[in-house]
């Protein structure tokens, strides 16, 4: 009869047996050392777009979240930290993502209703709104502010910003 342990080391060993085989058998090209690697990588370039304003405001926004979930991480896998400080953590991060998707949701809706890139930012009841665009209307900006108010019950304060490349 296999019990649990047994059953567990017969798994381990025949993945350790399979990516064994795989890389004895893998072809030596794949097997470059550092200084190979580094050599090739240099020999890459690309171009990136720096004025895009959308894409920027992204990026430092991902980056926030990240650092602050990282920073909440730590106090739920801390093990002096009480089961207060853990709850609330964990409450914080769950808040922090529903956030996150309704901030996607606001953009991806935007831009479908008036096919403008869109950065959406919400901070407590405030709800910024970044559009890239050379047009500076207040027609479009009205109706973006009632389109993203429509997506919350209590009132929101909402601004809209047009910026271009």
């Amino acid at each position: 009869m296999i019990n649990k342990k047994n059953l567990w080391f017969l798994t381990l060993f025949s993945l350790i047996l399979v990516l064994s085989v795989y890389y004895i058998t893998m072809p030596s090209e794949l097997l470059l050392t550092k200084d190979n690697l580094d050599s090739k990588a240099t020999e890459v370039s690309a171009e990136v777009e720096e004025s895009d304003v959308i894409t920027t405001l992204k990026v430092e926004a991902e980056e926030d979240l990240k650092e602050e979930l990282d920073a909440l991480k730590l106090v739920l896998n801390d093990t002096k930290s009480s089961v207060d400080e853990k709850n609330n953590a964990f409450e914080k991060m769950k808040e922090l993502n529903i956030i996150k998707g309704k901030e996607e949701s606001i953009s991806k809706a935007l831009e479908e209703k008036y096919q403008l890139k869109t950065f959406v930012k919400i901070e407590e009841d405030q709800v910024k709104v970044v559009v890239d665009s050379t047009e500076h209307d207040t027609k479009i900006a009205n109706n973006i502010m009632r389109s993203v108010q429509e997506n919350f019950d209590k009132k929101m304060y909402v601004t809209v910003q047009f910026k271009s490349k």
